[in-house]
C-alpha cells in the first residue's frame, strides 16, 4: 500500500536519471576541469562556497567502471523501485538521500579535517534504492554477476556488511564506503516515514 499524497504517475524518470549520468561524465572526459566544480571537496564547499557540489556531487563518476555499475544498479533497481512510488515520489527519495548521504560525508569530513577529499558518484542514493527494492520486492531473488541468486533482502544485507567491514577495516580506501552506508540509513528513514513500512522487517523477514 502506498502511503503518498502525491498523485501516481510513472514517466521513466530512473532512464531519464541514468542519461544525465551519462552525459555528465561525458562532459567530464571532455571538459576534465568540470569535475572540480561538480565532485565535492570540503575546502572548496566550505571555503570557496561551492555549496552546489553537496548535489551535484551525485551525478559525476570517476571512471567508467564506476558509472556502468551505478547505472547498471540504477536501471535494475529503480525502474521497479519508480514503478512502486510513481516517479514524482522515487525523484524526491532519489534527490534527497543522495543530498543527505553527501551532507553527512562532508560533516564527517570536516570533523576529521579530511579537507581533501573528493566525492563523487550516485553510490549513496543507490544504495538507498537497493533498501527500497529490498524493502518493497523482499521476495525479488537476484543473480549476482549472473551466478549466485540471492533474495534480496540478503542481497542488501551483505553489501552492507561489506561496506560496514570495508569502512573499519580500511578494504578499498578511495571508495567512499561512509557515504554509501548514509545513503542506506536515510533510505531507511524516508521509508519509516514516507510510506510506514520498516525495512527491519522485509530484510529479516520478522
Amino acid at each position: 500500500m502506498r502511503i503518498v499524497n502525491r498523485s501516481y504517475q510513472s514517466s521513466n524518470v530512473a532512464l531519464i536519471l541514468i542519461g544525465i549520468n551519462v552525459a555528465v561524465f561525458a562532459l567530464q572526459q571532455l571538459v576534465p576541469m568540470s569535475s572540480t566544480y561538480l565532485a565535492m571537496n570540503p575546502l572548496a564547499v566550505i571555503g570557496n562556497k561551492w555549496v552546489w557540489q553537496v548535489f551535484t556531487y551525485m551525478f559525476a563518476h570517476g571512471s567508467i567502471s564506476h558509472l556502468l555499475f551505478n547505472m547498471l544498479a540504477l536501471f535494475m533497481f529503480g525502474t521497479q523501485v519508480e514503478r512502486y512510488m510513481g516517479s514524482a515520489e522515487f525523484l524526491c527519495f532519489y534527490l534527497i538521500t543522495g543530498f543527505l548521504a553527501g551532507a553527512f560525508s562532508l560533516g564527517v569530513y570536516c570533523l576529521t579535517f579530511s579537507y581533501r577529499v573528493w566525492l563523487l558518484g550516485a553510490s549513496g542514493a543507490i544504495f538507498a534504492v537497493q533498501l527500497a527494492y529490498a524493502t518493497f520486492f523482499p521476495n525479488a531473488v537476484i543473480a549476482i554477476w549472473g551466478i549466485l541468486p540471492l533474495r534480496a533482502p540478503v542481497m542488501v544485507l551483505v553489501f552492507t556488511v561489506i561496506e560496514l567491514a570495508s569502512l573499519f577495516f580500511g578494504f578499498q580506501s578511495s571508495v567512499a564506503h561512509l557515504t554509501h552506508l548514509a545513503g542506506f540509513a536515510f533510505g531507511w528513514l524516508y521509508l519509516l516515514i514516507r510510506f510506514r513500512q520498516n525495512p527491519w522487517r522485509a530484510l529479516t523477514g520478522r
